[in-house]
């Protein structure tokens, strides 16, 4: 099964799946086409984490949540280690912390593991939150011996490799373990490997433990290049993270997009705030918030979802806020990521705002925005 001469990724994958398929070894979900493939033995591969000495010392892990890593983060939770989970499709931020409630049985346990577990047993992470990952855990479609990495084809795990990397919760030296079935190790071209493909340290299949020995650099940061503006208006946190860097002086010119100069900023014209006696049409209003709830708690959870509008008007009484963006579409995209979005024990209510009269705003805590844009929020 190993790949012929001129091979494409997209080849490699189709043999794969194909293969696993027509032989019986894929695993609930299938068919494993254009996905993570989950395989019989999955469980008894995740097992052989146990044998490395980079887990025994690990205490923060971030693991996939593709079904045939499951093994692998219920052993990080019966371990006691802190689980950290990417959110699907990177859409209302990076992570989530697994935190199983006080005195969880080795059943419940077995449910945080699982992607259920991941929506109901999870809190988000903030991009300011002090993340230092020991180990990441990936899952694969293909692998070779030598580390070289093939995933299901639309970047996701080099994605956020890379945006661990811009917020310096992982290094060069980090080491990073996939699991998969033997027939997945085959021989990849290194011809096909790109600066931003994340390799791999060590393999764990159903028999074997192979320490690659890697030595290609790992993914040194974002690479915007790659970025198109359709994934930067689904992903708030990568907006977040784009803006950091272009504040730091780095180039953060997209695939498709215009340049943005190196420590470009925009002008106080900009950011300027509405006027006190209209809400414009780049505004959102969150309504039905707990009757206790303090604008802190709603920075936090915002913080946490990627949504940062550049400023805040809370009007606690009301049981309401609006939140102030610089653009229409930016609001639209505040919309779109909290929907469903809970604070306290009220699910809140999310819409556009309309036009407000100035006697609507009267008791609103307003501020100027903050130079870098980071949530500006006054009140009790």
């Amino acid at each position: 099964m190993e790949p012929r001469a001129g091979v494409s990724k997209q080849d490699i994958r189709e043999r794969i799946w194909d293969y696993m398929e027509s032989q019986n070894l894929a695993d609930f979900p299938r068919p494993v086409h254009h996905r993570i493939p989950n395989f019989k033995g999955s469980y008894l591969a995740c097992q052989n984490i146990r044998d490395l000495e980079v887990f025994a010392r690990t205490q923060e892990l971030k693991v996939d949540p593709d079904k045939p890593l499951e093994g692998v983060r219920l052993l990080a939770l019966q371990s006691k280690k802190t689980l950290l989970v990417p959110t699907p499709r990177l859409r209302t931020g990076l992570f989530n912390k697994i935190t199983p409630p006080p005195g969880a049985t080795k059943d419940i346990l077995r449910k945080c593991a699982t992607s259920q577990g991941v929506r109901n047993y999870s809190t988000p992470v903030g991009l300011d939150s002090k993340v230092l990952v020991d180990l990441v855990v990936v899952g694969s479609v293909a692998v070779s011996e030598k580390g070289w990495r093939v995933g299901k084809g639309e970047g996701y795990a080099d994605l956020e490799y890379a945006m661990m990397v811009s917020m310096g919760a992982v290094s060069q030296g980090t080491p990073v373990v996939t699991i998969v079935h033997d027939c997945q190790v085959v021989d990849i071209p290194e011809a096909l490997l790109e600066d931003h493909d994340l390799t791999v340290d060590y393999i764990l299949t159903p028999t074997r433990v192979i320490t690659t020995g890697c030595e290609r650099p790992k993914p040194a940061g974002i690479a915007w290049s790659k970025i198109s503006c359709e994934m930067l208006g689904k992903m708030p946190i990568l907006r977040s993270l784009r803006h950091r860097e272009e504040q730091a002086g780095k180039d953060v010119t997209l695939q498709d997009g215009p340049r943005s100069p190196p420590g470009a900023t925009r002008s106080p014209r900009d950011l300027a705030p509405p006027e006190l006696g209209s809400v414009p049409p780049s505004s959102v209003q969150i309504g039905n918030l707990p009757r206790d709830a303090r604008v802190s708690e709603l920075k936090r959870a915002l913080s946490a979802l990627g949504v940062a509008p550049s400023r805040l008007t809370w009007q606690g009484p009301q049981h309401r806020a609006f939140l102030h963006f610089r653009d229409p579409a930016e609001a639209q995209q505040a919309i779109a990521c909290l929907q469903g979005f809970r604070l306290g024990a009220n699910t809140v209510r999310v819409v556009l705002a309309r036009q407000q009269r100035a006697s609507d705003l009267v008791g609103g805590h307003t501020t100027e925005p903050l130079p870098d844009h980071r949530l500006a929020i006054a009140g009790p």
